[in-house]
């Protein structure tokens, strides 16, 4: 447990945010399963192959990785509510162009309006995690899981109402439309409840972010490498889950929509209570018993017997991936003067396996199929249980720096 802040603004205000930012974590995951949910539909729609849809897939990641190294400048210079509505229109742009792409079917089109979604998403979440930084130093607790969670369920409610749209059978270019509509007006009321920036205390000029420093620091960047495996390991799923029930188990479209939702309730309910697990046991065990889970779950999927096998393999993936991200997010903002810079380079860092996931499953699915493709992701994960050593909490420091949102003391 870490000590208050030794100058805390009011109790209220602080709740307010922390809604606020789990309603921002919410609406990012509603945006994000309103197309992966139906990334079948897509296959279906633009008559891709398994590579094809892997560099359909990989528009979106480009977009993330190219946006991301520009994210912890624009948080520092905007402030996370600006930055999250910003990057919040350009995601719901990304989805419109994608819907016109699915319209007038065509991959091009689709995969520029992935790629602007891509870099909408990247920018969004660096934003709200320093945001949800704050508010967890603010608080005292660990509470990015439970933000964490507000994305989960997010995915949730996009997933289950893909799976409703597909079973209704309304167009996914329709559902984009109203996703994204709903999305930016729920996004433009949360931000007004964000904390508010302190002015910069005696010094009338621009304070350097501090990205290059964070780029040469250690620490940072082996909490990337574990977010990368992590991600690898969820983005996987994200991906290729759904398609990997249809192709591999000959189950319908819907029921690959439930599959994938399945899994995202898991990670829901593990984030939930990961804030108390983490306070109770530490960041390095959890993630290391979590990096097992995940394994266990993957190689269940693959070699199930039947499709009801293979969604218990599903819960296990879910459940032991759901922590990586959330505490690696939490690590990277252990100094809150460097959150910015260092959450944008474990970003940058992490969101490469986006880059390179979708087109290394979609290739190996050529030769072997996507279920056994899906066996590289126990391989990467054991980099993420290695690299779990370098989330232990920073050492307190004290500082009299004017320009820190709030005091520096942490306990381990």
């Amino acid at each position: 447990m870490r000590p208050l802040p030794a100058a805390v603004p009011d109790t209220a205000r602080i709740e307010r945010a922390r809604v606020a930012v789990t309603v921002v974590f919410v609406l990012n995951g509603l945006a994000f399963a309103s197309w992966i949910a139906r990334v079948p539909a897509a296959r279906d729609r633009l008559d891709l192959t398994p590579a094809g849809l892997g560099l359909l897939l990989l528009c979106m990641a480009i977009g993330s990785v190219l946006a991301l190294p520009a994210a912890g400048p624009l948080v520092h210079r905007l402030a996370p509510a600006r930055s999250v509505l910003s990057a919040g229109a350009l995601a719901v742009a990304g989805l419109l162009v994608l819907s016109a792409g699915l319209t007038w079917p065509s991959a091009a089109l689709a995969g520029l309006g992935l790629f602007l979604t891509g870099a909408g998403v990247g920018v969004w979440d660096v934003s709200m995690n320093v945001e949800g930084a704050d508010v967890e130093q603010r608080l005292g607790r660990s509470v990015m899981p439970r933000l964490h969670a507000g994305f989960s369920l997010g995915t949730v409610a996009g997933a289950l109402a893909g799976a409703g749209a597909a079973a209704l059978r309304v167009p996914l270019a329709a559902q984009l439309v109203l996703t994204g509509v709903l999305v930016l007006a729920a996004l433009a009321v949360a931000v007004r409840w964000f904390l508010p920036v302190p002015a910069a205390a005696g010094d009338a000029g621009p304070r350097p972010s501090g990205v290059g420093e964070a780029w040469r620091d250690p620490r940072t960047l082996l909490v990337g490498l574990l977010v990368l495996a992590f991600a690898f390991t969820e983005g996987t799923a994200n991906d290729w889950l759904a398609v990997a029930l249809v192709d591999g188990y000959g189950v319908s479209g819907a029921v690959a929509a439930a599959g994938f939702a399945v899994f995202v309730a898991a990670m829901t309910v593990v984030r939930l209570v990961g804030g108390a697990l983490l306070d109770r046991f530490g960041r390095v065990p959890v993630l290391r018993v979590g990096a097992a889970t995940a394994l266990a779950g993957v190689l269940l999927f693959v070699l199930a017997p039947a499709a009801p096998w293979a969604a218990a393999g599903a819960v296990l993936w879910g459940a032991g991936a759901a922590l990586g991200f959330p505490v690696g997010m939490s690590a990277a903002a252990d100094d809150p003067r460097r959150a910015a810079a260092r959450v944008s380079v474990v970003s940058a860092v992490g969101y490469t396996a986006f880059l390179a996931g979708p087109p290394l499953i979609g290739f190996l699915a050529e030769g072997a199929g996507v279920l056994r493709a899906l066996l590289v992701v126990p391989a990467v994960l054991a980099l993420g249980a290695l690299a779990a050593g370098a989330t232990r909490p920073l050492p307190v420091v004290a500082t009299a720096d004017p320009d820190r949102r709030d005091d520096p003391c942490r306990s381990a």
